[in-house]
């Protein structure tokens, strides 16, 4: 345990808000050195578009797991001042120590004690919060063709795991007016700000509360001074989705955007970013889980449904089985009350590593994930 927490500071000292490419650099080298000293190997340094990825890949053969993680942080410099880390009650804070960077440190901790490590991968990206940018391809390319995804996100409430996520898309609706004197010849401009406001309407009808779909204007802005008929305005729209068909359906719907004015013009750019991450995709782990952590003494597991999504969307869209939230229990993600329950690090690292040893050790004889083996008894 004292190994574990003393990580963990290590790495939440450093911080690494995701837009700074030199702060994660650091962080990214940070990460290595843990992983050199507990693993006893190096990882692989992927820079893509400035952002340091970490990825260790054991054995000569394919990856059948992956254990997948972020240390990039919402925390900007200087919150270790506002938010210093510290350990007391039971609790630990400190900036991103919940999202994720003791979901970091957990997952090297846990392949350290796998006996055998062939065929494991380990993922630690730079640029989660921002959406993946630079890390989806990677993150597609080391997961093709695993039996298992395991996600170190933070869990739920009540250390719940994530077996379902929404699936997000992102737009942009921008409108082209014509500017005109507010006061002399209102007339002759085409009001951008009034074309925006009938878009809105239009976009967040799109909602569909009884399937948990949602389309959300959020950012707003249009015109250039108050005496200016606006000549352009946009909005920013979130999606959120249960099912890959809803996604589908917003998508349409938001391509097929119509101006109300005439002579307004309206563009709409974005799309999808991560599809749902459904049930079927995490179930076989789920249950695994459970049995598992029977067979540990570490009490009964829940799963949770939760709107946010990660980069399990990515693998599970991809048809691998991915099950999440399997970093630190605790709470406040993004938030100033951001915390871990010191408890249950080695309750939830010991969980990990017994899932890794598993699904490496059992296979179908199709050669699909059989997690629990063909008499049904997990191995320990």
């Amino acid at each position: 345990m004292s190994e574990l927490l003393a990580d963990i500071e290590t790495l939440v000292r450093c911080e690494s808000p995701s837009s700074d490419h030199d702060a994660v650099a650091r962080s990214a080298e940070v990460v290595a050195g843990l992983g050199r000293r507990v693993l006893g190997a190096d990882p692989e340094r992927i820079v893509i578009d400035g952002v340091t990825h970490l990825r260790w890949r054991f054995g000569d053969g394919p990856t059948r797991v992956l254990l997948l993680g972020h240390h990039d942080t919402v925390w900007p410099h200087g919150s270790l001042e506002t938010h210093p880390f510290s350990v007391r009650d039971g609790v630990l804070r400190g900036p991103g120590c919940f999202d994720m960077k003791a979901g970091v440190v957990m997952a090297l901790h846990a392949a350290a004690v796998v006996p055998d490590r062939a065929g494991l991968s380990i993922l630690v990206t730079g640029d989660e919060e921002l959406g993946s940018p630079s890390s989806r391809a990677l993150i597609e390319e080391t997961a093709a063709g695993c039996d298992a995804a395991f996600v170190l996100e933070a869990s739920a409430d009540g250390g719940a795991l994530k077996c379902r996520r929404k699936g997000v898309s992102h737009y942009q609706v921008e409108v082209t007016g014509r500017a005109a004197h507010a006061g002399l010849e209102p007339e002759k401009g085409v009001n951008a700000g009034i074309e925006i406001a009938h878009q809105i309407l239009a976009v967040a009808a799109l909602a569909d509360p009884e399937s948990g779909t949602s389309v959300t204007p959020t950012v707003v802005s249009a015109g250039t001074t108050v005496n200016t008929v606006p000549a352009a305005a946009k909005v920013e729209v979130d999606v959120r989705v249960w099912n890959e068909a809803e996604q589908l359906r917003v998508d349409r719907a938001m391509r097929d955007l119509r101006p109300v004015l005439e002579d307004a013009v309206v563009r709409v750019t974005g799309g999808i970013n991560r599809p749902p991450l459904e049930e079927g995709s995490s179930s076989e782990l789920f249950a695994l889980a459970r049995q598992l952590s029977d067979e540990l003494g570490l009490g009964e597991l829940t799963a949770a449904s939760v709107g946010g999504a990660s980069d399990g969307n990515y693998t599970a869209g991809m048809g691998v089985p991915t099950l999440d939230g399997l970093g630190a229990v605790g709470g406040g993600a993004h938030a100033d009350h951001e915390h871990v329950v010191v408890a249950e690090l080695p309750r939830r690292t010991a969980l990990l590593a017994a899932l890794v040893e598993n699904v490496l050790a059992k296979r179908g004889p199709s050669g699909a994930t059989n997690p629990a083996g063909e008499s049904g008894t997990a191995r320990r």
